[in-house]
């Protein structure tokens, strides 16, 4: 059985006043019935880390120490008390022009640190418009997902580019079909069991408005939620509906 999971993704956002929404999110739910996280920014992690809740990171480099300045390891932010890492967000492919191959290197450096990679895959709007969706998805999940993917190690992150803070979502019937075509993929390629294990996340708007309506989609198994897991107000409703669904 797989647990569901609601991840935050803050960005570039948060500063120390705002740990203020973490301490709120712990209060009202200081034991979800499902998996939660909240990835912020390097200069909070040790300090989200602290307030109770389980936290990530938004990236980090593939070595785990080195003459890249600026960069932060997989073992840094666990060091910090993160349990997850984030890698292969489309913004990241997009202004760093990370490759899968760095994708696959990154997630591979979270799994030497102990942490679990939520590994975000997506097609763009032009992709999404010319019917490539599926080949563009199996396309990265060939070269992102390295071997040894388990249901520990391991969260798939569905994004379609176009419906990331945009305010658009696919169809109910839409994100069906893709869950469903990872999910194929997924066993064809590690095994029955452990295809069937690895949660696959549905991100982009996701908000309380939609939330229950996709949460009831077969195989989106939580969501990983960007601007809507800033302030508890927003997040909390989203967990809220992942639990009645669970």
């Amino acid at each position: 059985m797989r647990r569901k999971f609601a991840a935050g993704n803050w960005k570039m956002n948060g500063l120390a006043a705002d740990l203020a929404e973490l301490e709120k999110m712990v209060a009202a739910k200081p034991a979800p019935s499902v998996d939660t996280a909240i990835c912020g920014p390097a200069t909070l992690v040790h300090r989200m880390a602290a307030l109770g809740w389980p936290v990530g990171g938004e990236d980090c480099h593939a070595v785990a120490s080195g003459a890249h300045t600026g960069d932060i390891s997989a073992e840094m932010l666990a060091d910090a008390g993160a349990s997850y890492v984030i890698t292969g967000h489309s913004e990241r492919r997009a202004d760093h022009g990370e490759t899968d191959a760095d994708v696959n290197a990154k997630t591979r450096a979270a799994w030497r640190a102990g942490l679990t990679a939520i590994l975000c895959i997506g097609e763009t709007e032009a992709e999404y418009r010319a019917g490539d969706t599926l080949d563009v998805l199996h396309r990265q999940m060939a070269g992102s997902m390295p071997e040894g993917c388990t249901g520990e190690n391991t969260v798939l992150a569905y994004e379609p580019v176009w419906a990331i803070g945009t305010g658009l979502t696919p169809t109910r019937d839409e994100i069906g079909a893709v869950h469903n075509a990872l999910r194929d993929a997924l066993i064809e390629r590690f095994g029955t069991e452990t295809g069937l294990a690895i949660r696959i996340l549905y991100g982009g708007s996701v908000k309380a408005a939609n939330a229950a309506e996709i949460f009831g989609v077969a195989d989106v198994d939580g969501a990983l939620v960007g601007g809507a897991s800033l302030k508890a107000d927003d997040f909390l409703p989203i967990v809220a509906a992942l639990e009645a669904a669970d």
